[in-house]
C-alpha cells in the first residue's frame, strides 16, 4: 500500500473539534451537550448579511478577482481608516477564512525550516499551519499568574536564531483572552527591528475587549510599513463563522505581491460570502456595544462561577470570549472525554477544549482547559453545575 506523507502523520489532532465524536454519541444517548469547546457565537448575525444572501439572483455564480472583489477591500480600507490605520484597498488581500490569512502569512515569509515565534498557549491550529508549510512553531511560555501577558524579552531572545523570521501575535488572545498593552505591542516591535524579523498580527477579536481595555493593532507600530502583516476575518466580528472570508493586510508591496500569487494559485474566495461580508462592514455601532455588553455579562458569570469550584482557578480575560481554566485533574485531555462518555448531571454535561493541545512544549496544559463563553448565561450558569458535580464523582481528580 502506498505511504502517506511525513506532513499527514504530523498533523495534529484538534483539541477543539477532537472531541466531537464523542459529543455526538452522547446526544444520541439524549444527553444535552453545552458546547464551550469551540468559538462559535450564538448572537445573531447582523441582518445585513443574510439579506446579501437572500437578495442575490445573478444568473451565473463566476469567479470572482483573486485578490477578493473590489468593492470589500474597499471596504475594509474603510473601517482600517476609521480605526486611524492607513491601510489602501491594495493592502488587503481576500482570504478564505482567517485560517487562510495565516497560512498565506507564514508561507509569505518563512520557507520549510524556518521558524515563527508564538506565545503560548495559542491558537492550536497554528501548529496545523505551521506542519502544511514545513515551518517550525516556536513556543515561548507565557504565564498564567501574569494573565498570559507577554513574557520578557530575554525568555523570547533566547529562542531567536538565524531560521526565525516572524514572531506571531494573537491579541485579543485565543485561547486565553489576554489584550496586549500598547507597551507590549511595542516591545514585540522593537524585537522585529532588533532581530530583523515580520510581526504577524491576529486580530480578529479586536472588537471584543473589555472594562475599558483598549486593542492595539500592529499596524501602529512604527515598524509596521515594512514589517507587519495583520490577519482580520468577519467570522467572529459579525458571528459569522459560517462565511468564510478573512484578510491579509500588509503596507508592504513586497509582502503584498507575494500573497497575490498565492491568492493565484487558489482561484478565488466566495463570491456570494464577500458580498455577505460587504453587508457587514455597513453594520452600526450600536450591534458591537450590544454584543460587548452582554460578553461582559457572560465573562463576569463563567469567571464568578468556575472560581467558586474547589480547585478550580481562572483569571479575569481582558478580551475574545475564552478563558482558560486549571482544574484539579491530573489530565484535562482524560476528563474532557470522560465528561462525554461516562457523565450527565440531570441530562446535561460540558464540552471543553483541553489545553494540552494549545501548547508547544509537550507536557503543558494537562490540568487547562480552553473554554469558550459563546452561550447565554442560563446555559453558562448550568455548565458550572455540571462541571461542580463532576468534579466530586470524577476518578482521576
Amino acid at each position: 500500500m502506498p505511504q502517506l506523507s511525513k506532513r499527514a502523520h504530523d498533523m495534529p489532532a484538534s483539541p477543539i473539534r477532537r472531541l466531537v465524536p464523542y459529543a455526538d454519541q452522547a446526544k444520541a444517548r439524549g444527553v444535552r451537550v453545552h458546547h464551550l469547546n469551540i468559538g462559535q457565537p450564538d448572537i445573531a448575525t447582523p441582518r445585513g448579511m443574510i439579506e446579501a444572501y437572500r437578495s442575490y439572483n445573478d444568473k451565473v455564480l463566476a469567479y470572482g478577482p483573486s485578490q477578493g472583489l473590489p468593492e470589500l477591500r474597499r471596504a475594509v480600507s474603510d473601517y482600517f481608516k476609521r480605526l486611524s490605520l492607513p491601510v489602501e484597498p491594495n493592502h488587503v488581500s481576500v482570504t478564505v477564512g482567517g485560517s487562510e490569512a495565516v497560512r498565506f502569512a507564514m508561507d509569505a515569509v518563512a520557507d520549510p525550516g524556518d521558524e515563527v515565534i508564538v506565545f503560548e498557549p495559542f491558537y492550536a491550529n497554528y501548529a496545523g499551519f505551521g506542519v502544511s508549510g514545513g515551518v517550525k512553531v516556536a513556543p515561548v511560555r507565557a504565564s498564567a499568574q501574569d494573565g498570559f501577558h507577554l513574557p520578557p524579552d530575554e525568555a523570547i531572545e533566547a529562542v531567536i536564531n538565524p531560521r526565525t523570521k516572524a514572531i506571531l501575535v494573537c491579541t485579543p488572545g485565543n485561547p486565553t483572552g489576554t489584550v496586549y498593552t500598547a507597551a507590549e505591542m511595542a516591545r514585540v516591535g522593537a524585537l522585529a527591528e532588533k532581530h530583523d524579523l515580520f510581526i504577524i498580527s491576529d486580530e480578529v477579536y479586536r472588537e471584543f475587549a473589555y472594562d475599558g481595555v483598549t486593542v492595539t493593532s500592529a499596524l501602529s507600530l512604527p515598524c509596521a510599513k515594512d514589517r507587519v502583516i495583520v490577519v482580520d476575518s468577519v467570522s467572529k466580528r459579525y458571528s459569522a463563522c459560517g462565511a468564510r472570508v478573512g484578510f491579509v493586510v500588509s503596507t508592504n508591496d513586497a509582502v503584498n505581491e507575494a500573497v497575490m500569487r498565492m491568492c493565484f494559485a487558489r482561484l478565488c474566495p466566495a463570491t456570494v460570502d464577500q458580498l455577505a461580508a460587504i453587508a457587514g462592514y455597513a453594520t452600526p455601532q450600536s450591534y458591537f456595544d450590544e454584543v460587548v455588553a452582554e460578553y461582559t455579562k457572560r465573562r463576569d458569570t463563567l469567571v464568578a462561577g468556575l472560581n467558586s469550584l474547589k480547585g478550580v482557578h481562572t483569571y479575569k480575560p481582558e478580551g475574545a470570549f475564552y478563558t482558560v481554566a486549571t482544574f484539579p485533574v491530573a489530565d484535562c485531555d482524560h476528563f474532557a472525554q470522560w465528561l462525554l462518555t461516562d457523565f450527565s448531571h440531570e441530562g446535561e454535561t460540558v464540552m471543553m477544549a483541553p489545553a494540552s493541545g494549545f501548547y508547544g512544549t509537550p507536557g503543558l496544559g494537562k490540568s487547562e482547559a480552553r473554554i469558550a463563553y459563546v452561550l447565554e448565561v442560563p446555559a453558562l450558569e448550568a455548565s458550572v453545575r455540571v462541571l461542580e458535580a463532576a468534579l466530586k464523582v470524577y476518578p482521576g481528580a
